[in-house]
């Protein structure tokens, strides 16, 4: 072993026992003679007579890098010697009367020195070695080791330059079709032949050279003549592979394969027919049904599919009546094969079912009628979907324990289905009926053949019931038909025995609500409704994802059917009431911690049921006392003994808390503000009592976040259900509620106020006089530093944080401008914050990135106009306000930001804004008159004077939509003059 072959072995080492610096030092000394100029004839000389796989590697490599990098370079005597050298090796002849070694080495070193003489080809065929696959042949009867290599070579050829399932260069593309032309030209019709020739003689002897060539001979069927392979000679030869018992799967599956490729050649429409109807495809279909596992199904599996696929197609493409003839009879011939194949067989990732079948289904929208065996297959497409949507039993636990293995799986199903789904729609447009009797027999069956064991085709037999469900109308489905009534009925009155499992038990719920407006229609399935939710398939089931489920479903259905459900409330709260005890005992020690949302639903359904008017006084009161009263004792309870209770029971409690307000919550929202404040009073009464409790876990608990935020849900709800008759509770709630003054807890109390000043407007002043500076002077304080664009803040949360309250303050403010509350900023205590207000509008309305807010603030710039200033020249009501309107806000807002070219005409956003900016100058012109328009014109107007007066006389008109267009060819006319250098500023 020389210096070269040791320094070869160490740099391939793995092992970890060769020393980092030598292994480096052996890269190093590898790469060094890569670059001597005799590295060709080394390689050469090395593969001839070295046997170490190593070495034999390293040498193709080197040779195959040093043609592509260095061909142009290289010399004619060299060229052909590495030519000859390489091409020697390949067909098994000596080297200078010396045998190389190399074809006895594994597959990888074979397959690399196919890619080094692909790369001679890339270079020189046909210009300069044009007889490159011509030589090859005679060599070929040397034997499977030839062979081998000759396949080896054609496979390399298309995988490195051939073909295009890989992305390819333009100049790749351009030198594979120059080889392909020479090809064609010269010795494909001779490849061909040898091909024929070798399989025809080795397929008893030697099987897996048949295979190799046959594998190898698929890939050329795409781009060579069709007329070598379908012949008298070849397509029988294939098909005795395919259906003769005694040879080896893999030959036939070999074969199979050939003539998937020769189906999937692409040529007209009306030649492709003829090729499929000639091959007599279906001597293969009884081949499918014998092992559904092995590799021959499969490959028979993929021709079947194929060749199904392949005449779909030509029925849409030929364009006689004949041609259409034939194309049907085809297909109805292989239809049967393709659907069996579909439910048993594994399908080729290339074959999509959806689209195959929706194409299929797409050519029955032209029949005005169905024949007798389009409407079998279209039974045997809701079997394929049936089969197709059913989960795998092997995920049962996992689906049932909602692991991670079972979250995967059914986001996995649920994207899968889609598809399927929307084919079952497809299929129910072209034969309604034919869907709806599939699902009533698949239900039908599910119900007959129930048991823990087949909870996944109950799934799907109810996934499908939901599907068709979806298709239907609300208007089809209220009317309703025999069918529809028969399928609801079966679904209401059965009890699977597979109930238990989650998925079964969500699709059950799911598709009761999804035929609610039937039940609308039909009240007397509602007895049934009602104990599929609150028996143990609904609220009550084991599984705490289906129990919420049924919880939400349950208070949608109430929404829906409301006063139908009057007959039946005392039957729901009875079954509610060990619901509603969870939240309503005294035991609190012994309650399960659990998310504060739990039994919003139900408590939001109860509400719904009792706060109808249909409910006399009497039960009402007494319904909402036994609900309300035990739970604001809970929280008095609680907020008496606040002091004594450690940590632990703390965190405890104030979680039961936060629980009991998001019952209580939910439970109003039943009641409307009429109910409560006029026909209803004494209700009313009951849920202030309610509201004085819950204030008081301000005062007791007042820097716990989410207790406050759940108390200031609550007030937000007290004011949709209590109206004006809530304002002697407000001082209160505000006072406590300002005592913290964290950005995030300051938005949600600007948001209701927002509230309070949208319902009763200036029925608020004086409760916005009181708390407006206190306000002012915290926002003020922390969004300092979102204005000072200065501050770099590491903080990001605190900034967002910040950014929303900025966002806040802006609706604010419009909300108080826009309901005629402007008098709250001149107030005596507010006046202080006057000046900071402004000027924050200015600046927003000037440079704010959000095109919304800026619109606002100048919105809120008219209507401070309009509320502070008269047309008479009188005493101002804002000392100083006009000026600093005219001075500042229209000469900065009106016209230096528009003139800004960061204000793009071309957006939509801005073109409101800017319709609001043409509004301002109006309203000024109208409040200021002259003042204004002498002011405005001077500082914005150069030469020519025509501009000015232009701008002045569409100023005075009535026309806003004339003005608005003057204004912006104005303003696009300043910014070429002034090449966007505002120097007039």
């Amino acid at each position: 072993m020389d210096d070269v072959e040791k320094a070869i072995l160490i740099s391939f080492d793995e092992s970890g026992a060769i020393d980092s610096e030598l292994k480096l030092q052996a890269v190093n000394f590898c790469q060094k003679i890569k670059e001597t100029p005799s590295i060709c004839s080394l390689c050469i000389e090395k593969l001839c007579f070295c046997k170490l796989v190593q070495v034999q590697f390293w040498c193709l490599q080197a040779l195959q890098e040093v043609i592509r990098v260095k061909y142009g370079s290289m010399s004619l005597e060299e060229k052909n010697f590495i030519r000859k050298s390489i091409f020697c090796m390949a067909c098994l002849e000596g080297i200078n009367d010396k045998m190389c070694v190399v074809l006895d080495s594994p597959a990888f070193i074979k397959n690399k020195l196919s890619q080094v003489l692909v790369t001679l080809i890339y270079f020189e065929y046909p210009l300069i070695w044009s007889s490159v696959f011509v030589d090859f042949l005679p060599h070929l009867s040397k034997g499977a080791v030839v062979i081998d290599m000759f396949s080896r070579l054609l496979n390399a050829l298309d995988d490195e330059l051939v073909s295009m399932d890989y992305p390819r260069t333009a100049e790749e593309v351009a030198v594979a079709g120059r080889v392909k032309d020479a090809m064609r030209n010269q010795c494909v019709p001779q490849i061909v032949r040898a091909w024929y020739d070798i399989v025809s003689m080795y397929r008893n002897t030697d099987p897996e050279t048949c295979v190799t060539v046959l594998d190898c001979m698929r890939r050329y069927v795409s781009w060579i003549d069709i007329g070598l392979i379908v012949n008298d000679a070849f397509i029988p030869l294939l098909f005795e592979l395919i259906l003769v018992d005694g040879l080896s799967e893999q030959l036939r599956a070999a074969a199979a394969g050939c003539v998937l490729a020769v189906v999937s050649k692409r040529m007209d429409a009306h030649s492709k027919l003829s090729l499929l109807k000639s091959l007599q495809i279906s001597r293969v279909f009884g081949l499918v049904s014998d092992d559904n596992d092995s590799d021959l199904v499969s490959a028979i599996a993929a021709l079947i599919t194929g060749y199904a696929v392949e005449v779909l197609e030509c029925s849409k493409r030929v364009n006689t009546e004949d041609a259409k003839v034939i194309s049907m009879e085809l297909l109805d011939e292989v239809l049967p094969t393709v659907f069996y194949v579909m439910q048993n067989c594994e399908m080729d990732a290339a074959f999509s079912i959806v689209q195959f079948l929706s194409g299929y289904v797409a050519t029955m929208k032209t029949h005005s009628s169905l024949q007798e065996n389009q409407m079998l297959h279209i039974s045997q497409i809701l079997e394929v979907i049936r089969t197709q949507i059913r989960y795998d039993p092997m995920y049962r636990n996992n689906l049932d324990m909602v692991d991670m293995i079972g979250v995967e799986e059914e986001s996995r199903m649920l994207e899968f289905r889609k598809d399927l789904f929307v084919l079952l729609r497809n299929v129910g447009r072209v034969a309604p009926e034919v869907t709806r009797i599939f699902i009533r027999n698949s239900l039908a069956s599910a119900i007959s053949s129930s048991s823990d064991k087949n909870a996944e085709e109950v799934e799907a037999a109810l996934s499908l019931l939901y599907a068709l469900g979806e298709t239907m109308s609300d208007e089809a489905m209220r009317v309703g038909n025999g069918l529809l009534s028969e399928l609801v009925t079966n679904l209401l009155s059965t009890r699977f025995p597979c109930h238990s499992n989650r998925l079964v038990a969500l699709v059950y719920l799911e598709t009761i609500a999804r035929y609610m407006k039937f039940i609308q229609e039909n009240v007397q399935y509602i007895p049934l409704v009602l104990a599929a939710f609150l028996d143990e398939r609904g609220i009550h089931h084991p599984n705490i994802y289906v129990s919420r489920r049924a919880s939400y479903l349950f208070m949608r259905i109430v929404k829906l059917l409301k006063s139908k459900l009057v007959p039946f409330i005392e039957t729901i709260l009875q079954s509610l009431q060990d619901v509603v005890a969870r939240f309503t005992s005294m035991n609190l020690a012994s309650r399960e911690p659990a998310g504060s949302e739990d039994g919003a639903y139900v408590f939001e359904a109860i509400g719904l049921l009792i706060g109808m008017e249909d409910v006399s006084l009497e039960k009402q009161s007494d319904y909402l006392s036994s609900l309300l009263t035990p739970l604001c004792q809970q929280v008095e309870v609680t907020l008496m003994n606040a002091k004594a209770l450690n940590p632990d029971e703390s965190s405890l409690q104030i979680a039961n808390i936060q629980q009991i307000i998001v019952a209580i919550n939910a439970l109003s929202k039943g009641f409307s503000e009429r109910l409560v404040t006029s026909s209803r009073p004494a209700i009313g009464h009951m849920f202030k009592q309610t509201l004085d409790v819950l204030l008081q876990i301000l005062v007791v608990f007042p820097k716990v976040e989410p207790l406050r935020t759940k108390v200031l849900s609550f007030i937000h709800r007290m004011v949709d259900t209590l109206g004006a008759s809530v304002f002697p509770y407000l001082p209160k709630a505000l006072e406590q509620l300002l005592a913290e003054s964290e950005p995030k807890e300051m938005v949600g109390f600007l948001l209701l106020l927002n509230q309070l000043i949208c319902k009763f407007s200036t029925l608020v002043r004086d409760i916005l006089e009181e708390v407006f500076p206190t306000i002012a002077g915290r926002v003020f304080s922390a969004i300092q530093r979102v204005v000072d664009s200065s501050v770099t803040e590491t903080n990001t949360e605190e900034i967002r944080e910040l950014q929303e309250l900025q966002k806040t303050l802006y609706t604010f403010l419009h909300v108080i401008a826009t309901h005629d509350l402007s008098s709250v900023f001149l107030s005596p205590r507010s006046r202080d914050y006057l000046t900071s207000i402004m000027q924050l509008l200015l600046h927003t309305s000037c440079h704010h990135k959000d095109i919304v807010t800026r619109k606002a603030c100048v919105q809120i710039f008219i209507k401070l106009i309009k509320d502070w200033c008269a047309k008479s020249s009188g005493e101002e009501k804002v000392p100083g306000f006009k000026s600093f309107i005219i001075e500042t806000f229209a000469t900065n807002c009106c016209l230096y930001s528009v003139l800004d070219k960061s204000f793009e005409f071309g957006d939509a956003n801005t073109l409101v804004l800017f319709g609001e900016i043409v509004l301002a100058q109006k309203v000024m012109y109208e409040k200021f008159g002259d003042d204004f328009l002498v002011h405005f014109v001077s500082k914005g107007f150069p030469s020519p004077q025509n501009l000015a007066e232009q701008y002045c006389q569409k100023l005075k008109g009535n026309d806003i939509k004339a003005l608005r267009s003057y204004y912006q060819s104005l303003i696009e006319h300043l910014r070429v003059q002034q090449n966007g250098s505002l120097v007039f500023r």
